[in-house]
Order: C-alpha cells, then sequence, then structure tokens
C-alpha cells in the first residue's frame, strides 16, 4: 500500500515518527512535505495528501498538524476523501472498517509518538467490511457530495 504523508511545522515533530510506522506497517510511505520546522500552512499539505489519494498515487493518506482539526477540515473538503482525527487505535481502525476512511488525520500536541504510531499500524491494518449499512451510509456521503457540488456558485461573466 502506497501512503502519501504530509505535515505542517507544527506536525513535522512526530512526522519521521509516522514515516516509520508506515514501512513498519509494510507500507510504501510518500513523503510529502514539509521537511523543516520553518512556519508552514496547514492547508497547503492537507492538500497535497488528498489530491495524491484522489489521483491513486496513493491509496490512503495521513496528515499531521498540530491538532489533526485544521487537516481534517481541509481533506473532507475533497469529494471522496473520508478523512478522520484520530487518537486511539479503536477509531482509527473502525473509521476503516465502518466508514472507508481513506486519510488518518493526527495531532502531533495531542498525542505522543509512540501512541500515534499505533494508531498509524491499525489505520493502515484495517479494510473495510463492505458491509450493506455502511455501503448505504457510504452512498448517503455521496449524494450529498454530489448536492454540494450542483449548489456551487458558477464562475460566470469571470
Amino acid at each position: 500500500m502506497r501512503v502519501a504523508v504530509g505535515a505542517d511545522h507544527g506536525g513535522f515533530p512526530l512526522k519521521s515518527r509516522i514515516l516509520d510506522a508506515v514501512r513498519e506497517a509494510g507500507s510504501e510511505p510518500i513523503d510529502l512535505g514539509t521537511h523543516g520546522a520553518d512556519p508552514v500552512d496547514y492547508p497547503d499539505f492537507a492538500r497535497s495528501v488528498a489530491e495524491a489519494v484522489l489521483r491513486g498515487d496513493a491509496d490512503r493518506g495521513i496528515v499531521i498538524c498540530g491538532s489533526g482539526v485544521g487537516a481534517s477540515i481541509v481533506a473532507n473538503k475533497y469529494p471522496g476523501i473520508r478523512a478522520g482525527v484520530c487518537h486511539d487505535t479503536f477509531s482509527a481502525r473502525q473509521g476503516v472498517e465502518d466508514d472507508d476512511a481513506n486519510v488518518l488525520c493526527l495531532g502531533a500536541r495531542v498525542v505522543g509518538p509512540e501512541l500515534a504510531a499505533e494508531v498509524t499500524r491499525a489505520f493502515l491494518a484495517a479494510r473495510f467490511s463492505n458491509l450493506e449499512r455502511h455501503r448505504r451510509r457510504l452512498g448517503k456521503i455521496a449524494e450529498i457530495e454530489k448536492a454540494c457540488r450542483a449548489m456551487e456558485p458558477r464562475a460566470e461573466g469571470r
């Protein structure tokens, strides 16, 4: 499995441990930055990860910021991305099994490196259950995404 990993400066201290955890899980990490502790904007890295997943360059993604919340907000703007902030292994596993989560968001200022590695391994080991009730719910999410795209203002006259 190929896993796109991105972090802002708040997530940078945790990123190397997460890259290692991805390798430990038998997956191939794709490091999308940042590559230093200088201040940068989390939307840029959440965007890179979400787009890598949508293009098929990565099977799943992980975004790390200070809390995980900002990264989750950005990633979930993309139709087809199902991102969740997880700081425990149950949520990481269940998010994939029930909700077909494809992006994990971690808060480097919330969770320690070893727990974050465990959460990452749980996320990567989990598989979507494909149960009817979960497929039905994913269908409803797809309907919401379609309706939202239809409501977007048109760029007429520009």
